[in-house]
This record gives structure tokens, C-alpha cells and sequence, in this order.
């Protein structure tokens, strides 16, 4: 057999597209599940001091809107990697695909369950002293931009991808 043939099918094998499809998959599912956490987590907290504070539960939605920015960075990353796979592909590129995808997906899924938490914590105390509200905020600023570097991340690796010199031919 022709060794450039071997060599060939060594970088492009057929199920190097299968990686880039489940980091896709991963992207999507996890910070989709963090968003739920987080907005279930939080909200339970928003009604329950809605029962004391009726006038602060517009003003606590703030946890749930965080918590559904996550799945919205999922969302981009796994538009930008389905729109780089291909039938034949690198398995170099396929791996920095699932890569990308796993490193946004992780980072939304603990920054759903930061906010959850945060969340959760933060609603009741401010029913009992808003002046505890501006703290809580911060606070959950500093757990979505957990969020944000999963996708500052999974952009580079995407970016880096699409950089590969091996062409698959056959």
C-alpha cells in the first residue's frame, strides 16, 4: 500500500468528525444543564421571598436571567463547531472541537451551579436586608465570568482548528 495513503489515513480517519460532533453535543448539554440548576436554585429562593418581599422579586430575577446567559455561550460555541465539521477532517481537528466544546461546557455547568447557589443564598438574605442586595450581584458577576472564560477558551481552540496544514484527500 502507498505509504502517503497510510499516512493520510492515520491523520484523517473516518471517525475524526465524531469528536468534533460530541464536543459540540458537550458544549450545548452541560451549560444547559448549569443554566437549569441555576435557575431552579434561584428561583425557588425568589418565590420564597417573594412571600416577604413582593416589591424585590423583579429585582431578584437578576439570578435566573445570569443563569440562562450560560446556555447562551453553549449555544454559540456549538454553532461555531458544527459549522467546522466536516465528512473528512484531521483528527487534530476533531479533538481541539471536543475540546472547545468540553471547555465551555464545564465552565457553564460550575458557573450554573455558583449562581445557583449564590443565587439561592443571596434572594433570601436580601429579603431580609436589601442592603445585602449589591453584594449578592457582585457576587454572581464573579460566578458568570467563570462562564466566560469556557468561552473565551473554547474560541481560541476553535480558532486554532481551523489553522490545520494536513488535508484530507482520500
Amino acid at each position: 500500500m502507498d505509504p502517503a495513503l497510510l499516512a493520510q489515513m492515520d491523520r484523517c480517519p473516518m471517525y475524526a468528525s465524531f469528536f468534533g460532533a460530541f464536543g459540540c453535543v458537550c458544549s450545548i448539554v452541560f451549560t444547559t444543564f448549569g443554566a437549569a440548576y441555576g435557575t431552579a436554585k434561584s428561583s425557588g429562593a425568589i418565590f420564597s421571598a417573594g412571600i416577604f418581599r413582593p416589591d424585590m422579586v423583579m429585582q431578584n430575577t437578576l439570578c435566573a436571567i445570569m443563569a440562562q446567559i450560560l446556555s447562551i455561550y453553549g449555544l454559540v460555541a456549538s454553532v461555531i463547531i458544527s459549522g467546522d465539521i466536516k465528512e473528512k477532517m484531521p483528527i487534530h481537528t476533531g479533538f481541539l472541537q471536543l475540546g472547545a466544546g468540553l471547555a465551555v461546557g464545564l465552565c457553564g455547568m460550575a458557573a450554573g451551579f455558583a449562581i445557583g447557589i449564590v443565587g439561592d443564598a443571596g434572594v433570601r438574605a436580601s429579603a431580609q436586608q436589601p442592603r445585602l442586595y449589591t453584594g449578592m450581584v457582585l457576587i454572581l458577576i464573579f460566578a458568570e465570568v467563570l462562564g466566560l472564560y469556557g468561552v473565551i477558551v473554547s474560541i481560541l481552540m476553535i480558532t486554532r482548528s481551523k489553522g490545520d496544514v494536513t488535508v484530507c484527500k482520500y
